[in-house]
């Protein structure tokens, strides 16, 4: 196999989900291929191993694939499943792996990112247990960049992946898999699909987008032919290189189409989306919108309710910035609830250990034990299937919800594409400014705790400091600031803000409304304008 001198590039240090750049830098010669080297050389015990590969479809996705079969196939991998045209969403990867035990999986994605030659490409390594790469791992891929002095890759002719079945690179065995089957097969197992095809018939009415993005062949199997959904319930549901233009995160401002949707009187009982690779979702009910941590907090409170999940949850898990809704479900029914930081790799410990069953994100990102990803489409299902046996209205279960457990006034506020330095003085100015801030009054407020968090996991015994800077107030009010590690330009800002009302409380307020004083105090607390140019959030989710 032949050998290929190279030089380490300076910037190949994975952030909270792999590598992401733009894909004109992944397309620089050896760029992608000192990466690849970089995650091989670090996975002892590889020779003769199975290996699963997919992407979201995304431009370069094509080019990279066939790359990386041949550089498997030289550094000793004996079986490689890929998806057919190099196509696997994301939660479909890690149930490959779990279900077929494979060595781990390379998933080719910048996720929720713009695509197209203009825009991102990512890569990253999940592990045996299907989830992403822990720190450490991440930390000895970024080391093994450093010291890269040559690549091994196949001298071999292109794969066609445009047909299923098998084939051969020397020795290696490469795999082409429909990259839907068995993910659908997983999801007619967890969800009650006769109680959800009733529905349907029963003429609820159900828009789903996918974006131009992964899920849109795994939306029409699941939700038009096997749930019997009317044609067309999956809109731009054919996957393009750039998104068709748009940006895939599901967020009611790029996914503005279905969200205005329904909010009019006459809208879809429930919309939905799913993002770049199929990990993320967003659900809107009629004249209701619903927010990830929200959301996070109703499916645990009627998991029950669901086949795969009716004998209980056994634990929760959110990452810090996602509301506390969550916690207030866990007390109530008496599991246990973690606080974990942002990244899903933190949630598979967890999982692993049998501690928990739900876990997510406020970033559009919920999860089970099914696999060891964040996966959109299982959401929705999720919803579908309560809804179905609820038989009521998106609106009259949050209703209830907030009525039983009160409410989280949330939201979060993303300054992206700020310069990295001015990002980076802000957050060490706050950061130098804490030790001061408790028992300050404030129109907000008196802040009862600032501090910076950090996680002992109980698992492994390893602790990760630098998670987020929290403001809470004695009201269980809170403003946590954080930069986000899934940018490739500059840097986003994002800072969340919650605050909690009970049950007796005004459940009913606007969002703004009810943060307002939290809001203003975000922005002076932190002179965001100051360090950033910005007096205003490019995204408010």
């Amino acid at each position: 196999m032949p050998t290929v001198h190279t030089k380490p590039f300076d910037d190949q240090q994975p952030g909270t989900s792999g590598l992401r750049k733009r894909v004109i830098r992944f397309q620089e010669p050896h760029y992608l291929e000192n990466f690849v080297q970089a995650i091989f050389s670090s996975l002892p015990g590889r020779e003769g191993e199975t290996l699963v590969l997919g992407g979201d479809g995304r431009f370069h996705n094509d080019v990279a694939v066939q790359t990386i079969l041949k550089m498997a196939a030289a550094n000793g991998f004996g079986h490689v499943i890929v998806g057919q045209d190099g196509i696997l969403s994301t939660p479909a990867v890690s149930h490959l792996i779990r279900l077929r035990e494979t060595f781990g999986g390379i998933i080719l994605s910048a996720s929720h990112n713009p695509g197209g030659p203009e825009g991102d490409f990512g890569i990253k390594f999940n592990g045996t247990n299907g989830g992403p790469a822990p720190e450490a791992v991440a930390d000895a891929f970024f080391a093994a960049s450093r010291a890269i002095t040559s690549y091994e890759i196949a001298d071999a002719e292109d794969v066609d992946l445009s047909q299923t079945g098998t084939s051969k690179i020397g020795r290696m065995v490469v795999e082409v898999v429909d990259p839907v089957a068995d993910y659908a097969a997983l999801m007619e197992e967890l969800f009650d699909f006769g109680a959800i095809r009733a529905l349907f018939n029963g003429g609820f009415r159900f828009t789903f987008d996918a974006m131009h993005a992964v899920t849109g062949s795994y939306a029409k199997e699941i939700f038009e032919r096997r749930l019997g959904a009317p044609k067309g319930t999956v809109i731009n549901g054919t996957p393009k290189p750039d998104f068709g233009g748009g940006h895939p995160d599901p967020n009611p401002v790029h996914a503005h189409v279905i969200y205005k949707a329904a909010m009019k009187v006459d809208g879809p009982d429930l919309a939905a989306a799913s993002d770049g690779d199929g990990d993320r979702n967003l659900i809107v009910g009629r004249q209701c919108p619903v927010t990830p941590s929200d959301s996070l907090a109703v499916i645990a409170a009627n998991a029950h309710l669901v086949p795969g999940y009716e004998e209980g949850l056994i634990g929760v898990a959110r990452s810090m910035p996602t509301s506390a809704a969550l916690d207030r479900v866990a007390e109530a029914k008496g599991f246990a609830a973690y606080e974990t930081p942002t990244g899903w790799k933190y949630f598979g410990n967890l999982l692993d250990a049998g501690w928990i069953s739900l876990c997510g994100e406020e970033s559009a990102g919920t999860g089970s034990d099914h696999v060891r990803e964040k996966d959109g489409l299982w959401a929705v299902l999720m919803w579908l299937n309560i809804l179905a046996v609820r038989k009521e209205s998106v609106a009259a279960i949050m209703a209830h919800h907030f009525a039983t457990y009160g409410r989280n006034y949330y939201a979060r506020h993303d300054y992206e594409g700020i310069d990295a330095e001015g990002a980076t003085n802000l957050m060490e100015a706050l950061r130098k400014k804490l030790p001061t801030l408790a028992g300050q009054e404030t129109p907000a407020g008196t802040i009862q705790v600032a501090d910076e968090f950090a996680y002992f996991d109980p698992i492994d015994e390893t602790t990760s400091e630098g998670q987020g800077l929290r403001i809470l107030f004695g009201d269980s009010s809170r403003i946590v600031y954080r930069l986000s590690g899934t940018g490739t330009v500059g840097a986003t800002l994002r800072v969340y803000i919650e605050r909690y009302v009970g049950t007796d409380d005004d459940l009913e307020m606007n969002v703004s409304d009810a943060l307002t004083h939290l809001v203003d105090l975000s922005k002076t607390l932190a002179s965001i304008e100051r360090h950033t140019g910005r007096n205003t959030p490019d995204v408010i989710a």
